[in-house]
């Protein structure tokens, strides 16, 4: 059977969109090929054309994830949002309910950190990225401190997250949410001592 030009190209990018969002709902480690390729609408016998493991599929979807997510923070930017809005916008209650379209940080970190190393290192890529955008929504002058800040701000948004997710009882989870956007717009918000 012969396809139109281009077809193995968008096939992959769809095989890719949708182990992103596996990854992201089920981790990395349980989303399987078959699953995958099944949301995907493809047989399991589809995979090998397109990738050489898993992990090159993971590798790739994790830095699909990052890449739409530096997207949507550019979008932002663009459309004028200050950090507080930023904050607000990434610690809200859909991005609680909604893993899968959401921060591949909050949904992957502990898996990531046991990744090998190439995987490892787009995820390092994309989150520098993210911390810079960041960065530039900050008010210090010094670019090293103002990446440091943006950081901790980056990596106090994921824990909150990731904490907000791991409660069953609603009402406690939109409290720490809440307290998460208090705590990053307050370090956010910190002085600049230039030490």
């Amino acid at each position: 059977m012969r396809f139109e030009k281009g077809h193995k190209a968008a096939t992959r990018r769809h095989i890719v969109e949708v182990a992103s969002k596996c990854i992201r709902r089920d981790g990395a480690a349980a989303a399987g090929i078959g699953g995958i390729m099944g949301e995907a609408g493809l047989t399991k016998g589809a995979f090998s054309p397109h990738f050489g493991s898993k992990e090159s599929l993971v590798r790739e979807a994790l830095a699909s994830a990052l890449a739409s997510q530096q997207n949507h923070l550019d979008q932002d930017r663009q459309d004028g949002a200050d950090l507080e809005a930023v904050i607000r916008s990434y610690l809200r209650r859909a991005h609680l309910k909604y893993p899968a379209e959401g921060c591949p940080s909050a949904a992957l970190l502990p898996e990531i950190a046991r990744q090998p190393l190439p995987t490892r290192m787009a995820y390092e890529e994309g989150m520098r990225s993210y911390v810079s955008a960041l960065a530039a929504l900050l008010p210090i002058t010094d670019a090293e401190a103002s990446r440091r800040r943006a950081t901790a701000i980056f990596g106090l948004m994921v824990g909150t997250l990731q904490f907000a997710r791991a409660v069953p009882d609603v009402a406690y989870a939109e409290q720490i949410l809440e307290g998460g956007i208090e705590a990053a717009l307050h370090l956010a918000r910190a002085p600049y001592s230039g030490d």
